[in-house]
């Protein structure tokens, strides 16, 4: 990124102003003068935006990440402004990759426009700090919009670079308004996001019902707890100056979110000299920094266990469901009637309900196991539903210099909506915590508030169901909480140590296995229960790792070991051989060097087999958990299971029918179009024991083509109080415009194990400027 001679930078340069508006603009006399930003674009369309105030840092990133990704962008816009069916027809659906779900444009124009016609945004807009933004986010979102309208006025629609919607009449200029009903969309991810077709799509029983509902399986409850696993995930590393050789802190960051559509990272660097001055990525639409680093703090986020929201069941009066009871006294339901655009002049109306909990819902990513019949309903709190705390938090992070600042924004806006958080500072302290966002149901109230569903998901899947019919059985209030209805912070995990902390998706206990985290309610997660492959991995990989150098924490991260392979792989072997119709395989599975690199023949076969064997009757393991040694067990594989021998014949069945060799390794069968080009990707599935997890749904004949999701904004940054050294790769670039040559240059980098040397401090990215851009 910084080698070369004059010619090559000149080169860079030429090209760059080819492709990032390298120009000096005037913005045209308006009602409000445009703010000022210098945007100096380094390697890989990475922008480096300094303004002397937070209107015009908002407006130099609403311009840079408008000239790359405006197309996700406006799709999205036009997602949270309920016009999907007038501009994509009523029976057309889209992916909402952040949860998994899958819904109709009609059922989230509905659910969208309800929010619209309750001015719900507006009203978390008007709250005061610490409830509402603050003043300097507002300026910096003021600024966002007018930078992004900017370059859309300079370069037309017509004439965006973007083919996917060049041209397009939904692509239009965006409001302040439009901006925080995507932070709206963003907050309820995991809360009410993941119910929008079951609030649309809830309707009382007709006259004359009188079916009651079935108790749910046991199979669908577990399918339920799998559904509500967000798809997202993320491995995190806090080292603290005991495991850093030379001293100071490091922060591994690798989070795995969505390769396509808007939950994506977008990379930047944001200085307001003497202010602030902090570098990282942030999701789409968000001008602030979620996960990145300042001089002396780094810090990630990991998806959390805890669920963000409870349903309530109410009961309803005899004859009249849309009444329900409190206490014995009959309350009627809201109806808010909402009319939608489904285009060609046409509009549909539709009714939707809530009760004093929050909206009546049937069903949660499509599962519908919360039916409203003549005798009850299930209505849907949800903590994130008033939550822009979260935007004062990050606002403040990206100032914070220390891990004790950092604790205690967390403590006074408690505002994280579904993320862990892990640090680390300059000074050699490392942190954790799940402050953040969770109703207040402790353990008790669960089970004597519990509904009969209510008791059957809290021990299956710690989902409380409570008894909305008791106005007891509402959520607690804890007086140190920064809102009422949540846990304080006092009931929440946290830790600060001198070594290490970590998460890669299971629940705090296990932070620093040195130090477990026990005693908290099991809505927020479960202890002394056995972690993932990934967790126990990372564990392994941390501990043999320290002392580690950065060059040692890259290397942790993408070292592609297979963790279910070393538990497995010689018992296997020993089974395969005692198998018939197995024998071509078993030189194949002995030979395999453990891991899922480009080149590890016999990788895939594994993978086909592991994936089979965690999910039979019972489990794979012949050693059970132990709670005394929890980063060791469960292990070894219970070779006499006959579901365990199947599964390995089903795996080799598989390859052969795809027309794939046994032997072969991921290269040519793992991988991510560009265009015409097939990149290779190295990396596997976090369920079988994967730190660099790639999660990609095996396709009969290809494979596994195209990412979902999995490692995205990876960095490693080492803090010592001096200007921090950081290195990152976005693993599947910075542009979502398939004809940038920013949509495939760190794919590419990914492929081969490269990283972005990234240049923090003034003089580093004035020597890597390949591309200056000053809006005046």
């Amino acid at each position: 990124m910084r080698s070369g001679g004059a010619k090559r930078g000149a080169g860079l340069r030429a090209l760059a102003c080819g492709l990032l508006a390298c120009a000096f603009f005037t913005v045209a006399a308006s009602a409000r003068a445009a703010p000022g930003a210098t945007i100096r674009w380094t390697a890989h369309g990475i922008p480096h935006i300094e303004a002397s105030d937070y209107e015009g840092l908002g407006y130099g990133y609403g311009y840079a990440f408008a000239s790359q990704n405006l197309c996700e962008m406006a799709d999205t816009y036009v997602t949270v402004r309920a016009e999907r069916s007038r501009f994509f027809g009523p029976d057309g659906s889209y992916a909402s990759r952040g949860n998994g779900g899958t819904f109709n444009n009609l059922d989230s124009d509905f659910f969208f426009q309800r929010a619209i016609d309750k001015g719900v945004v507006e009203r978390l807009m008007a709250e005061p700090p610490p409830r509402g933004p603050r003043p300097e986010v507002r300026e910096a979102v003021r600024g966002y919009v007018m930078g992004y309208n900017r370059y859309l006025a300079n370069t037309g629609v017509d004439n965006l670079p973007d083919p996917r919607c060049r041209g397009k009449d939904w692509v239009r200029p965006i409001s302040e308004l439009d901006t925080y009903r995507r932070f709206y969309q963003l907050g309820i991810l995991a809360s009410q996001g993941v119910a929008i077709d079951g609030i649309a799509q809830a309707q009382p029983p007709p006259p004359g019902d009188t079916g009651a509902a079935a108790a749910p399986s046991r199979a669908d409850l577990v399918e339920l707890g799998d559904r509500l696993k967000l798809d997202i995930g993320s491995n995190a590393y806090g080292l603290g100056r005991e495991a850093v050789a030379g001293g100071g802190g490091m922060v591994l960051g690798n989070p795995h979110f969505p390769w396509d559509g808007p939950e994506r990272f977008f990379q930047a660097q944001l200085t307001i000299p003497g202010k602030v001055d902090v570098a990282g990525a942030s999701l789409f639409g968000v001008p602030v920094v979620l996960i990145g680093s300042t001089r002396n703090l780094a810090w990630s986020h990991t998806v959390s266990t805890a669920f963000r929201f409870t349903p309530f069941e109410v009961k309803l009066v005899p004859g009249s469901p849309t009444t329900y009871l409190i206490d014995g006294q009959p309350h009627q339901m809201e109806r808010d009637v909402v009319t939608v655009d489904v285009g060609g002049g046409q509009h549909r109306t539709r009714t939707l309900y809530s009760t004093k909990y929050g909206p009546v819902f049937t069903s949660l990513l499509g599962l519908p196991l919360f039916p409203w019949t003549p005798a009850s309903a299930y209505s849907m709190g949800d903590v994130n539903g008033g939550n822009f705390r979260y935007l004062n938090h990050f606002f403040e992070t990206n100032q914070a210099q220390s891990v004790g600042q950092y604790d205690a924004i967390e403590r006074r806006y408690q505002g994280i909506p579904w993320v862990n958080s892990i640090a680390a500072d300059s000074g050699g302290k490392a942190y954790y915590a799940d402050i953040s966002s969770i109703p207040n149901v402790p353990d008790d109230k669960a089970r004597t508030c519990g509904t009969p569903l209510g008791l059957a998901t809290f021990q299956a899947i710690r989902l409380p169901v409570l008894d909305g019919s008791r106005s007891s059985c509402n959520w607690d209030d804890d007086p140190d909480a920064a809102v009422p209805g949540i846990f304080g912070p006092s009931h929440e995990p946290s830790l600060f140590r001198d070594d290490y902390v970590t998460n890669s998706n299971d629940s705090y206990w296990l932070s620093n296995p040195e130090q477990p985290l026990e005693g908290f309610a099991r809505i927020i997660g479960d202890e002394r229960t056995a972690r993932s492959l990934r967790t126990r991995l990372g564990l392994k990989l941390v501990e043999a790792g320290r002392p580690f150098t950065l060059r040692g924490l890259q290397d942790a991260v993408f070292n592609n070991r297979q963790y279910a392979g070393e538990l497995w792989r010689n018992q296997l072997v020993d089974m395969c051989e005692q198998t018939p119709g197995a024998e071509e395989a078993c030189p194949v599975l002995r030979a395999w060097d453990l891991h899922d690199d480009l080149d590890s023949n016999g990788a895939i076969l594994f993978r086909r087999f592991a994936g089979r064997a965690l999910g039979v009757a019972g489990g794979p393991y012949s050693t059970p958990f132990d709670a005394s040694d929890p980063v060791n067990t469960p292990r070894g594989l219970n070779t006499l299971h006959p579901q365990v021998r199947q599964a390995l014949l089903d795996a080799i069945q598989d390859l052969r029918d795809s027309g794939i060799p046994l032997d072969a390794p991921l290269r040519g069968w793992q991988y991510e179009r560009r265009g015409d080009e097939r990149v290779p990707i190295h990396g596997g599935p976090g369920t079988v024991g994967v730190f660099n997890a790639i999660n990609v749904p095996f396709v009969k004949g290809q494979g596994y083509p195209d990412v979902p999701h999995g490692s995205s904004f990876v960095q490693a940054v080492h803090l010592t109080g001096a200007c921090p050294d950081v290195r990152t790769i976005l693993t599947y670039s910075q542009s979502t415009n398939p004809d940038s040559p920013f949509s495939g240059d760190q794919t590419r980098m990914f492929s081969r194990k490269e990283w972005v040397d990234f240049p923090f401090c003034s003089k580093d990215v004035r020597a890597a400027t390949v591309a200056t851009t000053r809006l005046r």
